[in-house]
């Protein structure tokens, strides 16, 4: 017997008009869970993430990732015909999701009030660097902006070299998880509203407004906090957090390094018998996060000579034994062979094609969170551009060919 399709959003349908990496995040997450995504791409380039990392072909295998159970309609927003198309696929929509620059929807005539004329229940959920108000609303920016503003870069790295980027796009994608919740709380209260019949929910609150500096800014715990009641400007610590020890990555014998998170009061206890240190363990000084932190340098040099003497391997299985947390630090090729992660199906394989051959086996993550005892499987990759435009435009809405011609750019290019 074939299992049900597990699809919480199935019935809802999302326009996406953004690019990159924050909006179609967040259209990911929506489409992971059963929401039909109809992907708006400009006509020829399409969405310039398709470039981005390129190795082969004219798909990248990021936009594959982040775009997976979409839909890819191609539409020319610079013409009437296409911009009345988005109005009409925005009127049997539920959500849109766009993250252009303050004030492009308005230049293109496509403003929430238009908007919400075409569908005065759509949710608009918009993402921006600095938001849609404020002195710093119109500036553009990507992520790497963001973060900085947002306290988050100046904490990364070590204390005596210039702070670093982590190696994702964490800033676009914290703000894409934002829009995708932002979105759902909105889309709960417009069904709320229905179910009580207490009116239609006003524009003003059906607007998500992300900023991707606020995103960042609102992960960084207790910075503002501290600094305003007790004067403590954090700073970079390397491996290390702040006011948390010991806990920090370290090189084993074989050159492999491991992480260990041994700051709790008790844990920290059965780390250092671990070591061979049990007179770390019994310091009357050593009893609290507090002073261990003060003593951090002694701390590390003692669980790195310990590690320094043994394989990656065995550090691990003592570590664990004495459950103390603990882990190696994992490659793409480690993930690739975990059991832990083909238990719960969080690497799925797909045939790719690049256009020139087909790429048997690729592994894609998995979505997140579960539902059951594992990952839901990805219905699809990122389409190719346009696949689904005569699926959208003849189907849904009803257009014939002329129109879509003339909505998608091809009556210009004809022209010229």
């Amino acid at each position: 017997m074939t299992p049900p399709r597990i699809a919480p959003l199935e019935g809802i349908r999302v326009l996406e008009l953004g690019n990159y990496i924050a909006a179609p995040t967040a259209g990911r997450l929506l489409a992971d869970f059963g929401a039909e995504v109809i992907k708006v791409e400009r006509p020829g380039t399409g969405d310039e993430l398709r470039n981005w990392r390129l190795h082969k072909g004219d798909t990248s295998m990021l936009y594959r990732t982040i775009n997976r159970n979409k839909k890819s309609v191609v539409l020319d927003l610079r013409t009437e015909a296409g911009k009345e198309a988005v109005l009409k696929l925005a009127a049997k929509s539920d959500i849109l999701l766009e993250n252009f620059r303050p004030g492009t929807l308005e230049k293109w005539g496509l403003g929430p009030e238009v908007l919400n004329a075409a569908n005065p229940e759509l949710i608009i959920t918009r993402i921006s660097a600095f938001g849609q108000t404020g002195p710093l609303s119109e500036r553009p920016g990507f992520a790497a902006v963001a973060e900085a503003y947002g306290g988050f870069r100046n904490l990364v790295g070590d204390p005596d070299r210039p702070p670093v980027r982590v190696g994702v796009s964490i800033g676009d994608s914290i703000a894409g998880l934002y829009a995708a919740f932002g979105s759902m709380m909105s889309l709960y209260q417009r069904e709320a509203r229905r179910r009580d019949s207490s009116g239609t929910v006003p524009l003003t609150e059906r607007i998500i407004d992300v900023a991707l500096n606020e995103a960042m800014f609102s992960m960084m715990e207790s910075l503002i906090p501290d600094y305003q009641a007790y004067g403590v400007d954090r700073q970079r610590v390397g491996g290390r957090m702040e006011g948390i020890a010991p806990s920090n990555a370290y090189i084993c014998r074989d050159g492999a390094s491991i992480v260990v998170a041994g700051n709790g009061d008790s844990i920290y206890q059965r780390y250092m018998q671990t070591i061979g240190r049990p007179d770390l363990a019994e310091d009357p000084a050593l009893q609290s996060n507090a002073g261990r932190w003060d003593r951090r340098e002694e701390l590390d040099q003692a669980i790195g000579a310990w590690t320094a003497e043994l394989d990656a391997a065995d550090a691990l299985a003592a570590l664990d034994a004495a459950g103390v947390p603990a882990g190696p630090i994992y490659t793409a090729a480690d993930i690739s062979t975990d059991s832990q992660y083909a238990a719960r199906n969080m690497v799925q394989k797909f045939d790719v094609s690049t256009g020139q051959e087909v790429l048997p086996g690729v592994g894609f993550p998995g979505i997140v969170p579960v539902i059951g005892s594992e990952s839901l499987p990805i219905r699809n990759l990122g389409p190719d551009l346009g696949e689904n435009t005569a699926e959208i435009l003849s189907g849904l809405l009803g257009m014939d060919r002329a129109e879509i011609n003339a909505a998608t750019g091809r009556e210009e290019a004809l022209r010229a």
